[in-house]
């Protein structure tokens, strides 16, 4: 294994190559071995998995590079970039049922990336170790829906690494390299659905994920319910509940009274909630309108079929390529972009 790699920091915005750390220097501040530290990083030889983790954490403290091909590939770009689904990685499930907003992001990408001669790599969470190789080497990065505090952000910036971000980072109103659909507009959007269709009272079910997403809306419902002076009916759900977990909301939503509609953040959670508030004799769209904020195919297959916003996957990963590459190539990148949803109203709001 080479003994030295370069590493990289941000330094006034811009990517420099400081002194080198060699493997050496990771073993003296570890307290072991440099063949403790080679076996550590290249996952071989019978150290325990507490030490294993300390010598990581250590080197990757420290910006040491574990990719033998890092030294050459970060002083040319390697034409590919990396794609780090935040919510999956907070769902802990990459293949959720029915979930195919992420498939036709990650289609898009693909394609697009392809159509700009890059290569795509889909990586999971890069604070979770081992981490595939190469991650560390690539010219940039996109991540979907960071959080609040995002440790994946926060490494990248130490790091280095160009990086643009799919809604906004959520605290950092002075980051401006996103892209993404105006989650403002498509709340007003689906509110004004169902206040045409004469709902007056209406509850917002949002996930627990701390990202603009769940934020934006819920901070545009409030402010609707105001205007109208109408008070909010706000639960919260995890998004990893699912559909079962929508099933078991029904039954505090009809507790509390059922309101005129009920607005779902997520696909599986509105097919859940439908489901259990008709299995409880309450009717929709006839007594209760149900609407998601994301189209799925929960949605599509749910009876009746759930008006949903189709999120625009095609224009907001373009948005976010244009971006990404200004920022490789040191160029201005014209930021924040966004990008129109559309509404499709079905059978679950037509009275």
């Amino acid at each position: 294994m080479p003994d030295r790699y370069w590493f990289f920091e941000n330094s006034g915005g811009t990517v420099a190559r400081t002194q080198g750390i060699t493997i050496k220097d990771v073993a003296r501040r570890a307290g072991v071995s440099i063949t403790a530290v080679s076996h550590a990083l290249n996952g071989k030889g019978t150290l325990s998995a507490a030490t294993r983790e300390h010598i990581r954490s250590v080197a990757d403290d420290m910006g040491y590079e574990a990719d033998a091909l890092a030294r050459g590939l970060r002083r040319s770009t390697m034409g590919a970039v990396g794609l780090v689904l935040r919510s999956l990685d907070a769902l802990g499930d990459y293949t959720p049922a029915g979930v195919d907003v992420f498939e036709r992001f990650v289609g898009a990408a693909a394609s697009q990336a392809l159509a700009r001669g890059l290569s795509l790599m889909l990586v999971p969470d890069l604070t979770r170790t081992p981490v595939p190789p190469l991650t560390f080497s690539m010219d940039g990065y996109i991540v979907t829906n960071p959080h609040l505090d995002d440790p994946v952000v926060a490494l990248l910036e130490k790091r280095g690494i160009p990086y643009v971000t799919y809604g906004r980072v959520p605290g950092r109103p002075d980051f401006p390299h996103w892209a993404s659909e105006d989650d403002v507009a498509s709340a007003r959007m689906v509110l004004a659905h169902l206040e045409g269709a004469g709902a007056r009272s209406v509850a917002l079910v949002r996930g627990t994920d701390p990202n603009a997403w769940n934020v934006e809306h819920e901070q545009t419902y409030l402010s609707w319910c105001a205007e109208r002076e109408v008070p909010p009916r706000l639960y919260t759900l995890a998004e990893r509940a699912g559909v079962e977990g929508g099933v078991e909301l029904a039954a505090q939503i009809a507790e509390d009274g059922v309101p005129d509609a009920v607005f779902c953040l997520t696909g599986r959670h509105a097919a859940g909630v439908q489901q259990g508030l008709m299995a409880r004799g309450v009717k929709v769209p006839e007594q209760t309108l149900v609407v998601t904020g994301s189209d799925s195919e929960h949605a599509r297959n749910s009876r009746p079929a759930i008006s949903a916003v189709e999120l625009n996957p095609v224009d907001s990963v373009g948005a976010l390529l244009d971006i990404l590459q200004a920022l490789i190539t040191g160029g201005q990148a014209a930021a924040p972009r966004v990008t129109e949803a559309r509404f499709r109203p079905r059978g679950s709001t037509r009275r």
